[in-house]
């Protein structure tokens, strides 16, 4: 089996990839996508990939891991998630750094120990319905993939969608592993990762944050007036951290702009917010929406928690950005990643995103420097990357 280094292709792939007309070449070919939903970067980036291959004329089906294992107990696991990250994520910053400690003793996890279970039941869901290749955007599918691969000739791609190496990443075996940045390659070799099979390239985003838009035509579409300042307050999924709080400091500091603050799936948020604002047009309240990108385009500014998705979807999109408070774990590094290479402000109170959003909506050269690091950092063809990848192993295997 050949190893593809970085982003140049062997000769044989590139006479593979021009035998025959795309279109030709990517009929019958079809790919599976995992992904779970403990938070929604997993999912979007998985939803990502599946919309690049099909671009490409590939068959792709995206589909939540659980839903395969055992849709009972999707939204358990789901849930459990959630309530790990609430109150500050006191309980999930235990959990990491338990994770953090175990994968040190070399020793297989209870978590690899879980997902070795269901070897069976996915392997015959693949087998089943056709799959030629595999590709995952989570942990938990990576290693029932591997516990498969013991046994039978699969091949899967392992997708990272944060800045850091996460606990039990080790105990996986994928063909290849996507990592975000060359910058980490270090930090993934030393955690047990195979230096031959890391690509640095990228965390996948959908065309919606890659393609050039218009600020002004967006503005337009969402009913937003053209000659005021935005800012946008970006809570994830699940609508989490102190918002009331750090939004009645921003309106002391910053009395004279507008600001959308997206509450996600927690409705307590979503009316907390609205309840508190009802007699200012200047807050926007703004429920799950599948138009998140649209206003983020219309923003000047983006307030966001540290997730790796939606910190690589803003820097995607060229935007000056401040990490507010982190779900302790894998955000931190995704904030220190970011604010150590001038991409964001990395904030660790409320006080310091007031000041600092009033700081950098004032400092036009900051907010030049930012989005100058952003393209250096952040490249757009990572979708591109992956899929070119899967279509030459596919083809490369027969």
């Amino acid at each position: 089996m050949f190893v593809l280094n970085k982003n140049i292709r062997s000769k044989k792939q590139e006479e593979l990839l021009n035998k025959t007309p795309v279109s030709n070449r990517n009929q019958q070919k079809k790919v599976l996508i995992l992904s779970c939903g403990t938070g929604g970067g997993h999912n979007s980036a998985a939803k990502a990939i599946q919309e690049d291959l099909q671009d490409k004329g590939i068959k792709a089906d995206f589909i939540e891991y659980l839903d395969i294992i055992n849709p009972k107990i999707k939204d358990k696991v789901n849930n459990l998630y959630i309530k790990t990250t609430q109150k500050n994520g006191k309980v999930f910053k235990v959990v990491y750094h338990l994770g953090e400690m175990y994968q040190k003793t070399k020793i297989k996890s209870p978590v690899y120990a879980l997902n070795f279970l269901n070897k069976r039941r996915l392997y015959r869901f693949i087998k089943e319905n056709g799959y030629q290749y595999i590709v995952t955007t989570h942990l938990f599918a990576a290693q029932t993939l591997t516990a498969i691969k013991k046994k039978y000739p699969i091949k899967f791609i392992a997708v990272a969608t944060d800045y850091v190496c996460i606990p039990f990443w080790q105990e996986t075996n994928p063909d290849y592993f996507i990592i975000p940045s060359s910058e980490l390659e270090k930090d993934f070799e030393e955690k047990g990762i195979a230096k031959e099979k890391i690509l640095p390239y990228g965390i996948p985003t959908s065309k919606e944050y890659r393609k050039v838009y218009d600020k002004k035509k967006c503005r337009e579409k969402l009913d937003l007036k053209e000659s005021e300042i935005y800012l946008l307050i970006l809570t994830g999924s699940m609508g989490f951290g102190n918002v009331t709080e750090m939004l009645t400091k921003l309106k002391e500091e910053l009395p004279k702009i507008h600001y959308i603050v997206a509450c996600g799936n927690n409705k307590e948020l979503l009316k907390t917010v609205q309840e508190q604002n009802k007699t200012e047009d200047s807050v926007i309240a703004l429920p799950y929406t599948d138009q998140i990108s649209e206003y983020m385009k219309s923003s000047d500014i983006i307030l966001t928690k540290p997730g790796g998705l939606t910190s690589t979807e803003i820097a995607t999109l060229r935007k000056p950005f401040i990490h507010t408070m982190p779900i302790p774990g894998c955000e931190n590094y995704n904030a220190d990643f970011f604010s150590k290479r001038n991409m964001s402000i990395q904030c660790n109170s409320v006080k310091e995103i007031a000041d600092d959003t009033k700081k950098l909506i004032n400092d036009l050269n900051k907010q030049e420097e930012m989005i100058k690091n952003q393209k250096k950092y952040i490249h757009r063809n990572t979708c591109d990357s992956i899929s070119k990848l899967i279509i030459n192993e596919i083809n490369i295997g027969g």
